[in-house]
């Protein structure tokens, strides 16, 4: 139960009704007996500024981010790591000490005015859920050659886990094959930043119906679109069963359902499949232990927040 000296965090977006993280941060705490509370607060889109003043005003030690402000809430922070430089999209904020003997926030370094230099360090925790869900079932990343099914903002986290783990090849299958050559235009971009622009990436886009071109039959697959989202759950992005006879592991992000039409072709052809929901629980676990510095969440844990996750949204 929590105190009066709890670590207070929450999620802000528009809507966060339907958003499990708060149950899942608080069960977390009550399994690890931390005094430590997680609660929803919807945000309106012109006031994303003010959340952030005001949680920092409160004393909120971190907050999650959801749709539709992980691009918004940028300009407000005081620092961000190197993944959300990339990316360009923040899922997590992590209130940075006070500076100044009267308590003032810290400021940017990016030369941002005072009033929006807001005290929080900028994350982006989708990218080590993805790393240690995909961990989790034993896929490596280094050396393989690797799809990207999508171009969005889902498949951009991807796209800096792949160039960060050292993939050999990156083929981005999407239908703009404008917006697949932009992002492949800036995973070389991403390779700079993190000093691997020499490591011979391989890097091309590629219009789903074009699959047949791919040279390969060993493929490492990310599916970061919301095809076979519920409910509609009858959709894969790609519907020949050919195709995941080029595929030997599968990752597909959606979580509603659990195992998704993409993850049921691709283990109708013998690949190991990895869901959304582990990447959903680990993102949010690499938060948690970053507002609780020293804290690390036991793989019994997971489990036992993945049997109550799977039960409520089969309710």
């Amino acid at each position: 139960m929590a105190t009066g000296n709890a670590t207070v965090c929450g999620v802000i977006g528009n809507p966060v009704g339907h958003s499990l993280s708060p149950l899942m941060h608080n069960e977390i705490a009550r399994a690890l007996g931390l005094d430590y509370i997680y609660v929803p607060c919807p945000v309106e889109e012109n006031a994303v500024g003010d959340a952030i003043r005001g949680a920092y005003a409160l004393g909120f030690t971190g907050l999650n981010v959801t749709v539709p402000h992980k691009q918004r809430v940028i300009p407000f922070l005081a620092e961000t790591d190197g993944a959300v430089r990339c990316i360009g999209a923040c899922n997590t904020l992590v209130r940075l000490p006070e500076v100044g003997a009267q308590g003032d926030m810290r400021r940017a370094s990016s030369g941002q005015e005072d009033n929006k230099s807001i005290g929080y360090k900028g994350y982006n925790t989708d990218v080590e859920g993805l790393f240690r869900a995909m961990s989790g079932q034993d896929m490596k990343i280094f050396g393989r050659d690797c799809l990207l099914i999508g171009a969005g903002g889902a498949a951009r986290a991807a796209a800096y886990l792949l160039v960060r783990e050292g993939a050999a090849s990156v083929t981005v299958l999407n239908r703009s094959l404008d917006r697949a050559e932009a992002l492949t235009e800036d995973m070389r971009k991403m390779a700079a930043e993190m000093n691997r622009a020499d490591c011979g990436l391989k890097l091309q886009a590629l219009l789903p119906d074009r699959w047949n071109q791919l040279p390969g039959d060993s493929y490492l697959a990310i599916q970061c679109t919301s095809v076979g989202m519920y409910p509609h759950v009858d959709e894969a992005p790609i519907e020949d069963a050919k195709f995941y006879q080029k595929i030997s592991q599968a990752v597909d992000i959606v979580y509603t359902p659990s195992q998704t039409r993409f993850m049921k072709y691709a283990e109708a052809a013998g690949s190991r499949v990895c869901g959304g929901l582990d990447m959903l629980i680990f993102q949010g676990v690499a938060a948690l232990e970053l507002w609780n510095p020293g804290v690390k969440v036991p793989q019994e844990v997971v489990e036992r927040i993945r049997a109550i996750m799977e039960e409520r949204l089969h309710e």
